[in-house]
């Protein structure tokens, strides 16, 4: 098996491969005689490589500064000596004993080296040739600090030993924590020593005093040659400048914080730490996976630290090739069905092949379809969206054009109405005034009806009564010349009219000429209205609206139905038609409802022409668009109510059977396009309904004070005033009769006709009963319906 590959792994200290040995024999007891002896037996090579194991053993730091620490630890320093120099020294003792074979003995300095034999040889048997034997004690930690301390006994006694006699160029700092044998002669220093030593000492002071490193610097550079920033004598501090690079905060893992170790108690502490950290490691790596722990144990294996706890590899175990089996010989009819059967499979995934391009080829022609629809999708898409964006903005323009316009259109409306509502009260009063007189003159003059005293103006001036007899003889002057006007104008007419048949609607020449000029006035601030506009589209509906929501009904026609643009138009369109109807009154003067522009637009917008036909049946008329008829709409929207407050304003005269006349012509043009069971054309029927039920109401009261004085009088002129009354009445109930025939029995035009007859004519008749009110009664019972008869009028027909 190939070797497991090698992953790096980097750990806090790296375990030493060298360690103190231990010093317990040199620090037992003196050695013995005997032991001397045996010492001194041995040769000088053997001694020297002995020596030269234990100096390197028990090498301790010559740093001057690694003794200060150790002194600042409290403790004496004391000087170990080597097994040679206490041999030498117990000889030295005792001088019954025997020399050793071999001494060096320190000869007279010499001046000049010798390199005898001797000397060669013993220099050959110190030096070491091979990499010293790792220890196998277990109690050595491997990730102690390399040890830096020297033995000086040891160093000192073999320089002592080995130089001799020569002179090799040996020095000590006079700063080494070492002890001299005063006996010793090569160990005192030279004054020249002395004077370097003091000479480096005043050079040190020098360069404290100057401000000089007293160090030499790793680094290539100073600090002064480090830029201070842009503004050097600056106090203020950039972030960057204060935070640094961020050494700081990563020097956990830069080794920035780690120390070397020097003196015994620091490294001691240090080596603590470091067993500490590992039991935590250990304590950590529990759970480490089985890939992490064989590359711990190749490492240790690798560095010899650990050679017991590697694994020994696997020898790899020899396979010998297998050996393939004896292959038949093919054959001609085996190599044929191979190769048919090979021909077969080609041809049917020849044929599958085919098959998947074919339908490939069909995906692709559908999707390239898609692709074409969708472009198109996003064509239309984005035509619809800019269509519909400029349409909004023109419908908000037209939104801002009618709320400026709107308002100005419905105060002018309602002075039209209020026009009209002051003629039909000019001319309701006149009748009411000439109704009084007739009724006095045949019934007498009731007490609250009797002439005050004459009033006086601020002019002093005298006011006349209304029921004066001078104001009764001016009504009388001016009916009869209004009756003579009438005749002038229409003598075959006037010939066969009888007196009180004539509605008698007609203003005096004064107040005509006040009211066709407030109607001038009125028409010419309707054109006012549209006098500063000057956009044509906004002047004529037909090229703004109709243009508009035509093209939204020709391009996006699904959307126009759900919409309903129809009716957004008629919507909009409701102010130029309403604008257009303005000071319009139908029963004054009659006009068709298709004179108007407003239904020309709307009923060729509602019948669009169809785009296939070139006008090939020209004469026939086209069908209804989708949105049906918008001239019903427009009739519903806005002529109604309007001609509904026309007519509850007093345009209707109830007494005028022109007006009832045109009333029904114009009624059977709405009815044309709004059907009659609508709530438009309902609320049309009630509006006249009310001006006939006015009428009725009116006469009812005007008869209650006269009916119940009830004191006739001789009077000639009373039989005329009699049959005037009866017929006025009598030509509000032809009237009321004719709406009848048309809008039907509803809202009780039947018993409204029969209340007048009862309760208004019978009781004036019967005053005067053989003096024309029998006449007069017998032709309303001729023209009343059997079932509108009241039963009081057939028993006096029946009793006469």
């Amino acid at each position: 098996m190939a070797e497991p590959p090698v992953i790096f792994k980097r750990t806090k200290s790296k375990p030493s491969q060298r360690a103190r040995a231990t010093t317990s024999e040199v620090d037992t007891a003196p050695t013995t005689g005997t032991e001397a002896d045996g010492e001194a037996d041995e040769s000088p090579s053997a001694v020297a490589a002995k020596l030269k194991k234990k100096t390197r053993a028990k090498a301790r730091s010559t740093l001057s500064f690694g003794g200060d620490e150790e002194e600042g630890g409290g403790e004496v320093f004391k000087l170990k000596k080597s097994n040679l120099s206490r041999n030498i020294a117990l000889r030295n003792a005792s001088p019954g004993i025997s020399p050793a074979p071999f001494e060096p003995t320190i000869a007279p300095r010499s001046t000049g080296p010798t390199y005898d034999a001797a000397y060669l040889n013993e220099l050959k048997a110190s030096t070491p040739t091979a990499r010293p034997s790792v220890p196998q004690d277990e109690t050595i930690s491997y990730d102690a600090d390399i040890s830096m301390d020297v033995d000086p006994s040891a160093h000192v006694s073999t320089l002592t030993g080995l130089a001799g006699e020569h002179d090799v160029g040996l020095a000590y700092s006079v700063s080494d924590p070492v002890d001299i044998d005063p006996g010793d002669e090569a160990a005192i220093p030279s004054a020249s020593s002395i004077l370097a030593a003091k000479q480096k000492r005043e050079r040190l002071r020098a360069s404290k005093a100057s401000g000089q490193e007293d160090y030499i610097s790793l680094s290539l550079t100073k600090r002064d040659d480090y830029s201070k920033g842009p503004h050097p004598n600056s106090r203020l501090v950039r972030e960057e400048d204060e935070l640094g690079e961020a050494d700081d905060e990563f020097a956990e893992y830069t080794s920035a914080q780690e120390r070397i170790a020097l003196g015994k108690k620091s490294r001691k502490k240090e080596a603590q730490k470091r067993r500490e950290e590992m039991n935590e490691m250990i304590v950590d790596a529990e759970e480490e996976d089985e890939e992490t722990r064989e590359w711990e144990q190749e490492q240790l294996r690798r560095g010899g630290l650990r050679p017991e706890a590697a694994e020994p590899a696997p020898k790899p175990v020899y396979k010998p090739a297998p050996i393939p089996s004896v292959t038949p010989i093919p054959t001609m009819g085996a190599a044929m069905a191979r190769l048919t059967q090979s021909m077969s499979e080609l041809t049917m995934s020849h044929a599958e092949h085919s098959a998947a391009m074919s339908k490939l080829g069909e995906e692709q022609r559908l999707l390239e379809q898609r692709e074409k629809e969708m472009r198109e999708m996003i064509t239309k898409a984005e035509e619809k969206r800019s269509w519909f964006s400029a349409f909004r903005e023109w419908v908000e323009s037209v939104a801002t054009f009618l709320d400026e316009k709107f308002p100005q259109l419905e105060k002018l409306e309602d002075e039209h109405i209020s026009i009209i509502k002051e003629r039909a009260d000019m001319i309701a009063q006149r009748r009411k005034a000439e109704d009084e007189d007739d009724l006095t003159l045949f019934l007498g003059l009731p007490p609250q009806l009797q002439p005050g005293p004459d009033e006086v103006d601020d002019l002093g001036r005298i006011v006349p009564s209304a029921n004066s007899a001078a104001s009764r003889a001016d009504r009388t002057a001016a009916r009869a010349a209004r009756r003579l006007r009438r005749r002038a104008a229409n003598q075959q007419k006037a010939a066969a009219e009888e007196e009180g048949y004539s509605t008698d609607a007609s203003l005096p020449p004064a107040d005509a000429d006040d009211y066709r000029a407030a109607m001038g006035k009125l028409v010419a601030d309707a054109q006012a209205i549209m006098a500063d506009v000057k956009a044509e589209e906004f002047r004529d509906p037909r090229a703004g609206l109709g243009k508009w929501f035509g093209e939204w009904r020709a391009k996006f026609g699904d959307v126009y139905r759900g919409a309903w643009g129809g009716l957004g138009m008629v919507s909009a369109w409701e102010f130029w038609a309403r604008l257009e109807i303005l000071g319009w009154n139908p029963l004054e003067r009659p006009r068709s409802l298709d004179t108007f522009n407003w239904y020309k637009a709307l009923y060729a917008y509602s019948r669009p022409a169809p785009a296939d036909e070139d006008g090939e049946d020209e004469d026939e008329e086209p069908e209804l668009g989708p949105d049906g008829d918008l001239v019903s709409a427009m009739i519903s929207t806005a002529l109604i109510p309007r001609l509904c407050r026309i007519v509850e304003s007093g345009a209707l005269d109830a007494y005028s059977a022109a007006d009832v006349r045109r009333l029904i012509d114009l009624t059977e043009q709405v009815e044309a396009s709004v059907d009659r069971q609508s709530l438009k054309f309902e609320l049309l029927l009630k509006s006249v309904h009310t001006a006939f039920s006015n009428a009725v109401a009116a006469t009812e009261t005007l008869l209650e004070p006269f009916l119940a004085l009830n004191q006739p009088r001789f009077d000639p002129a009373a039989i005329p005033a009699r049959r005037r009354f009866l017929a006025r009445r009598h030509k509000l109930l032809q009237n009321l009769l004719q709406w009848r025939r048309y809008a039907g029995d509803r809202y009780g035009v039947g018993a409204l006709a029969t209340r007048l007859v009862a309760q208004s004519m019978l009781p004036v008749a019967e005053t005067g009963w053989e003096v024309g009110g029998e006449e007069i009664m017998r032709r309303v019972a001729q023209g009343l319906p059997t079932e509108l008869v009241p039963p009081a009028l057939q028993g006096l027909l029946r009793s006469s």
